[in-house]
């Protein structure tokens, strides 16, 4: 019941950008969720919660890479905080971070993990392609934070998304398993494990997107409900 209602939420907030061609069996035309990441030389001020909004603001990195954090919590698709500058909201008002963005989506069960989504999940793809002025580029890397560690060390995903903004029409690409899946490596009595892990696995916490921009003004992300 609870993967039926949050591809509802799925269906009733999609927001549609006409496209001419389907990938992979996915109708890129068809009902989904949109989401702009919008990169700016001068940090924005404004908080940016409370709303309906479909952008988040992000630092803009021009001759050096720079890199802003976007916070992830479990539940619908939404936008909970927009501006990656100042302290990172949860859809709740919470305070999750001294500073980031804050987007809310639902644990990924159609990419499949030792441990699988311990709320059900819900069945997804995501589809990106950068946009705008030709020569930007950006990777995003899933991160966390080791609950199983009393230092909370940080870990990060050993693949990662990368769109780069080339010259002609902008193609989309499938980043479902980069973007909802840590591809982590732990160790247990004194042997290192790796395994892919869900989305909001209680091993890890405080789980965020690490957006590495140079030069990349406008990166879109497409979240299609299977």
């Amino acid at each position: 019941m609870k993967r039926l209602s949050l591809l509802a939420a799925v269906l009733a907030v999609a927001a549609g950008f006409a496209a001419p061609a389907s990938a992979a069996g996915i109708d890129l035309s068809g009902p989904h969720y949109n989401l702009n990441i919008i990169g700016v030389e001068n940090p924005k001020s404004t908080p940016m919660t409370g709303s309906e909004r479909h952008t988040i603001f992000v630092a803009l990195g021009k001759q050096a890479e720079v890199t802003s954090r976007i916070y992830l919590t479990p539940g619908p698709f939404q936008v909970c905080d927009g501006n990656a500058f100042d302290p990172a909201h949860s859809c709740a008002g919470d305070v999750v971070a001294k500073q980031g963005a804050v987007f809310q989506l639902p644990c990924n069960s159609a990419v499949p993990t030792d441990a699988g989504c311990a709320d059900g999940g819900a069945d997804y793809e995501i589809w990106g392609r950068a946009l705008g002025k030709p020569g930007g580029m950006v990777t995003m890397t899933t991160c966390a934070t080791d609950a199983t560690d009393a230092t909370g060390a940080l870990i990060c995903s050993t693949d990662n998304a990368l769109f780069s903004r080339s010259k002609g029409k902008s193609t989309f690409y499938n980043v479902t398993k980069p973007l909802t899946t840590v591809n982590a490596c732990f160790t247990f009595g004194g042997a290192e494990v790796c395994e892919p892990v869900s989305l909001f696995d209680p091993m890890l916490q405080d789980f965020f997107w690490q957006y590495a921009n140079k030069g990349l003004r406008l990166l879109q992300l497409r979240f299609y409900p299977l």
